[in-house]
């Protein structure tokens, strides 16, 4: 049998100790959120506060939070076993401490791949729902009124607007540019330009077009290009350009799946557009996070299973010390990333190496 006696009785404290401490911070969690938003829920029903809101909030948080409770999972409870020499005499009966640590493995795997899956597919489309929540009724119907505003939609279109309010779907002083070989061909200007729902397409008003065409008659030879100009009131326009990519930064990373928010890094790469990193950032967190599931417990493990003076008290005060430090590294190295200092990939899994190596020389020098 794959599962021995000792592998049931450490993964069952290791599974049940870390879903208790789960439950715990979220009843507190949300206690706290209920009251902190209260004012806010007298407008939704009931069902829409359940289901809409914390039946999506709760997976999130977990899953936010799996590693670090992980963590304190592992030295919680084994601290114990340690002050109980429980640990003492699984190793002083000739189990190996590489085999001792097997059970903790398994159990973070189960907790890492659950996470990993949740994290590109499951959250995403929660935060869906979430985001819809919170903006009808917590962040009042959220509106933003962006201005200069400056979009590359492919190599060679480019779009601006001096402003843009999302509640009305509405741009003010709009300019498409086509570029070519740094030749500008074809130029569009606008008083505002509004979305038509219905159509799925923009519309301009009080326009003017500044069309560049190939000179290929003999008659003016030294001339490249002739200009025409266009005038008019109204037309109908089809640029790669929709109300929601004025949405927020944060709230489109949040509910893109795996396949689509890899497909919408490829594309904006691909564009030229700027300030992406932020979308790498998540994309590669979504994988790195759950992956060091494994190596804060290694680190757990190593440091609370040796029995010392001060108990799981000094276990868990240098386990929060080393998870704590482990969440600061990592949102300063993202920050670096979305600002563009360092590669995302870099940045995101360099929190995992450093304490790897934590990881790797307190498994060196464990009590074994």
């Amino acid at each position: 049998m794959f599962l021995k006696t000792i592998d049931r009785y450490i993964l069952k404290k290791f599974i049940g100790t870390f879903i208790f401490s789960i439950i715990l911070i979220i009843c507190i969690v949300v206690i706290f959120d209920i009251s902190e938003k209260i004012d806010n829920f007298i407008h939704a029903t009931l069902h829409e506060i359940i289901f809409d809101h914390y039946l999506n909030f709760i997976p999130y948080f977990i899953n936010m939070l799996s590693p670090l409770f992980t963590f304190i999972s592992v030295i919680f409870f084994t601290s114990k076993m340690a002050t109980r020499y429980e640990t003492v005499a699984i190793l002083s009966s000739g189990i190996t401490y590489k085999r001792f640590l097997r059970p903790y493995i398994i159990g973070a795997t189960g907790i890492a791949l659950t996470s990993l899956y949740v994290s590109h597919f499951v959250i995403p489309k929660a935060n869906k729902q979430k985001q819809a929540f919170e903006d009808k009724y917590i962040n009042n119907n959220y509106q933003t009124q962006e201005r200069n505003i400056h979009r590359q939609l492919d190599k060679e279109t480019l779009i601006y607007m001096e402003s843009y309010t999302n509640s009305d779907m509405r741009g003010n002083r709009f300019t498409v540019e086509k570029i070519k070989n740094f030749q500008q061909y074809y130029m569009l200007s606008a008083d505002w330009i509004q979305w038509d729902s219905i159509k799925q397409k923009w519309t301009v008003y009080n326009y003017y077009e500044r069309i560049m065409h190939e000179n290929k008659s003999d008659k003016n030879p030294g001339k490249r290009y002739t200009e025409e100009l266009k005038f008019g009131k109204e037309k109908i326009i089809e640029i790669d350009f929709k109300p929601s990519d004025m949405g927020r930064i944060e709230s489109k990373v949040e509910v893109m799946t795996f396949p689509q928010l890899k497909k919408f890094i490829a594309d904006e790469t691909e564009k030229g557009s700027s300030g992406i990193e932020r979308f790498k950032v998540e994309n590669y967190k979504r994988t790195a996070i759950p992956f060091s599931t494994f190596i804060l417990t290694i680190i757990g493990v190593c440091i609370s299973s040796r029995r010392v003076r001060g108990g799981i008290g000094l276990h868990l005060a240098i386990g929060l010390l080393l998870a704590a430090s482990y969440v600061l590294f990592l949102q300063v190295s993202s920050i670096f990333a979305v600002n563009g200092i360092m590669p995302a990939l870099l940045a995101v899994w360099i929190p995992n190496f450093l304490y790897g190596g934590i990881a790797f020389y307190l498994y060196q020098t464990a009590q074994k």
